[in-house]
């Protein structure tokens, strides 16, 4: 019962901080680790959890993608639906031990690229160049790929990827990047899936919990100063690698 609850309260929590400012997958992936869970299944797991999540986002800026060309949706679209599963069939065949050993990196990799976000955008933002098709997609496979394999800082990739490809216009590229988020998760998670590895239990009673605390989150995120979230994600991520380093 005490693991039950320890998932049902982390997904409530990636809920409430995806909707706020991302980051939910500090809470769900771990929490998944040390309830017993083995890390490629975790992982696996972590992602159906907070998957519905994407969903709603890219809802909220239907107004966003409908004036987008079609052809350049389904190009980016395809090429994250193959990252994804490229990403996903990646993990799978990684020796159990080889990922549990670079798990702590990728956390704080995540959680430093979450922490300079902000600036980095800003600054990519006011040196952003013309833009460039081919560039844009070698990119946003090899992101997709690391979507794919890892979804911890996915969203801050994406963005920067736009900014340095010439997206000017914050929305376009916040409404880009919740649609291929939400085409390369579902894609890892079919093959994540297909392959077995995921614990559909607590996958399903987590993606309940995600969903509720994602409501719940909007509504604080009205209340909360984004510096606020933001301080919260970070040492979340620090302390969440922190202790994957201590445990070896």
């Amino acid at each position: 019962m005490g693991d039950w609850l320890l998932l049902v309260f982390a997904a409530l929590g990636a809920g409430g901080l995806n909707a706020m400012a991302g980051g939910g997958s500090f809470l769900t992936f771990p929490a998944l680790v040390f309830t017993g869970v083995p890390a490629i299944a975790a992982n696996a797991t972590s992602a159906v959890a907070v998957s519905p999540g994407y969903l709603g986002s890219a809802l909220g800026f239907r107004r966003e993608l409908g004036q987008l060309p079609r052809a350049r949706l389904w190009q980016e679209g395809g090429v994250c639906a193959l990252g994804g599963v490229l990403g996903a069939l990646l993990l799978l065949v990684t020796p159990a031990k080889v990922f549990a050993a670079i798990v702590p990196w990728l956390l704080l990799f995540a959680t430093v690229l979450f922490a300079l976000g902000p600036a980095l955008l800003g600054r990519l933002r006011d040196e952003s160049v013309a833009p460039s098709t081919a560039w844009r997609l070698t990119g946003l496979m090899a992101v997709a790929v690391y979507g794919g394999y890892f979804n911890g800082g996915l969203g801050i990739l994406l963005m920067a990827l736009y900014a340095m490809t010439g997206e000017r216009d914050i929305h376009t590229a916040n409404a880009l990047k919740n649609l291929n988020s939400l085409v390369l998760s579902v894609l890892s998670v079919v093959a994540f899936a297909w392959a077995g590895v995921v614990q559909w239990p607590q996958a399903v009673v987590m993606m309940m919990a995600a969903t509720a605390g994602g409501f719940w989150g909007a509504r604080l995120a009205r209340r909360l100063s984004a510096s606020t979230v933001r301080a919260i994600v970070i040492v979340t991520g620090v302390v969440m690698a922190g202790v994957f380093f201590v445990r070896g």
